[in-house]
């Protein structure tokens, strides 16, 4: 797999606050993506940090890595023929390709290509 970035995703209760709390930290003053309802991107340096709005969330649980491809779809196929249990190609258009599956240890991993 050729991994051409890397997203880190992580679950706040309140999608604004955390905004502006990740914005105060890493001085951030870069446009933020809002890819899906709930959901915001924000550039680190060479990781992508995305906010998932959940008001049940428990700090800590439920962080997932994702890494980027050239092409979501060849790699869910790759993958397929190791025998990993994956979730469908979900498409976003004009976003994003993704999907997502976990290792033997309950881990989230997520792969994505961009959508043109």
């Amino acid at each position: 797999m050729k991994v051409t970035s890397v997203t880190v995703g992580l679950p706040v209760r309140n999608l604004r606050r955390a905004e502006d709390w990740y914005r105060k930290v890493f001085e951030l003053t870069g446009a933020a993506v809002e890819p899906a309802p709930g959901l915001l991107e924000l550039t680190l340096g060479p990781i992508d940090l995305q906010l998932i709005e959940d008001a049940d969330a428990q700090p800590g649980a439920q962080n997932g890595v994702r890494v980027g491809v050239d092409d979501a779809a060849a790699e869910h196929a790759r993958l397929t023929t190791l025998g990993l249990e994956l979730e469908p190609v979900e498409h976003v258009p004009g976003a994003v390709d993704y999907f997502d599956f976990t290792d033997p240890d309950g881990n989230t991993l997520g792969v994505y290509s961009l959508a043109i």
